[in-house]
């Protein structure tokens, strides 16, 4: 059985983190066999694991001690939706940096098309106002993973402005390139459409033109994947290769979740640059589940409690019961499941960061929609998460968190 190896997150200068020893899978894993099985057979599943120890000082501040396993940044997985989350993100701080009169969340914003590649959107009847936002935007990508309001807010932002910025804030194992689930070509992905943001009468508040991107961003290494993939009908007998698909690393993604919940353990250069009343936004759908939102609607046996929150509850189709809260955004496809998380039981005062990526495709052939999700995928987060909450509900603190900034109102 690997221990998990023990990598001390450098946050501020403000908080120190103390050193301990490793904390390894050590006990109680037979109560857990699909968890144990995936750790015996790591290199199989192409299994990840962070996790992150909190602990409060005197001033309610976190004190992080983070752990691996099997961690590699350099071994590609394909991220799926959890790319969206950073883009979500981004378009915040894209927002507070245009300093436009009556530009908001809330500002409807209409896509235009200029090349046969691209669709206009004007509007989104699942909003109050039956226009498209930023703010709704992000509801969508948060509350169910939505690909086109992805979509809609990569073509905002631009491939330059994305991974840009998150290179200055240190997620350097990250290259956003492409849209989901859409059918344009690396090069198509390259050009971003016209935007207008309009105010109630019409009146355009700021207008932006077709751009595009001479960089090429691209995965180096050309990472390949699997030992067949169909394409349409066809089945094609060799790899998948994923040299113009994002990349997004579980470090990175680890780090995102933890800059948006505690900015203050960041450098201030590290942080996203977003004021309290965004950020608040962010968590609170982050961590609302689908049958809490109002606008957009989610209803029906589709949109469960646990429909996109793996950890502990993914096996689970019940409601999830309140004293929980899971601030997270996952991402599945090509065999690929990934969840990164702050996990939190308010009643009992437990919290810490997890994340992780696991790969299900037996046989190897991508695209065949043959996948052990429900088989292993799900159960190991499941278990995964029940493991580690049961450790961290049992570990004595010296100080209970008051999770001031993070409850809400749903």
């Amino acid at each position: 059985m690997r221990q998990l190896s023990i990598l001390i997150l450098f946050s501020s200068l403000i908080f120190a983190c103390e050193t301990k020893e490793p904390v390894p899978f050590e006990s109680g894993l037979d109560n857990y066999p699909t968890l144990k099985n995936v750790l015996d057979s790591a290199d199989t599943y192409q299994v990840q694991i962070l996790f992150t120890r909190i602990d409060r000082n005197e001033h309610m501040n976190p004190l992080m001690e983070t752990f691996s396993f099997n961690l590699d940044d350099d071994r590609y997985f394909y991220p799926a939706s959890t790319v969206k989350l950073p883009i979500a993100i981004l378009a915040l701080e894209w927002l507070e940096e245009q300093n436009v009169d009556n530009l908001t969340l809330n500002t409807p914003m209409l896509t235009d098309s200029v090349r046969p590649s691209q669709l206009p959107a004007y509007v989104d009847k699942s909003s109050p106002d039956s226009f498209p936002s930023i703010g709704h935007y992000i509801k969508k990508i948060l509350l169910v993973s939505d690909n086109d309001a992805y979509n809609r807010l990569y073509e905002l932002l631009g491939q330059d402005y994305i991974n840009q910025k998150l290179a200055e804030k240190g997620l350097n194992h990250t290259i956003i390139n492409h849209r989901l689930s859409y059918p344009a070509n690396e090069i198509e992905n390259r050009f971003f459409n016209p935007i207008r943001f309009v105010d109630k009468s019409g009146k355009i508040l700021l207008e932006i033109p077709e751009r595009k991107t001479e960089t090429v961003y691209s995965n180096p290494e050309r990472p390949v994947t699997g030992r067949a993939y169909y394409a349409g009908d066809s089945l094609i007998e060799t790899g998948m290769e994923f040299t113009y698909k994002n990349k997004f690393s579980l470090s990175d993604l680890h780090g995102v979740v933890q800059r948006i919940v505690f900015p203050q353990a960041f450098l201030e250069a590290e942080r996203f640059n977003i004021n309290d009343e965004h950020r608040a936004f962010i968590l609170k759908y982050m961590s609302m589940l689908p049958a809490e939102s109002d606008y957009p609607k989610y209803e029906g046996p589709d949109y469960y409690d646990s429909y996109s929150k793996f950890f502990k509850f993914g096996t689970d189709k019940k409601p999830i019961p309140d004293q929980f809260r899971i601030f997270n955004k996952t991402g599945w496809a090509y065999g690929h499941l990934i969840d990164g998380s702050y996990f939190v039981d308010y009643e009992n005062g437990v919290e810490f960061f997890v994340s992780a990526t696991i790969y299900t495709n037996r046989n190897q052939t991508l695209n065949d929609d043959t996948y052990e999700t429900e088989e292993i995928g799900l159960p190991f987060f499941t278990e995964l998460g029940e493991y580690l909450y049961q450790m961290e509900l049992e570990r004595k603190k010296v100080l209970l968190p008051d999770f001031e900034g993070l409850k809400f109102d749903y």
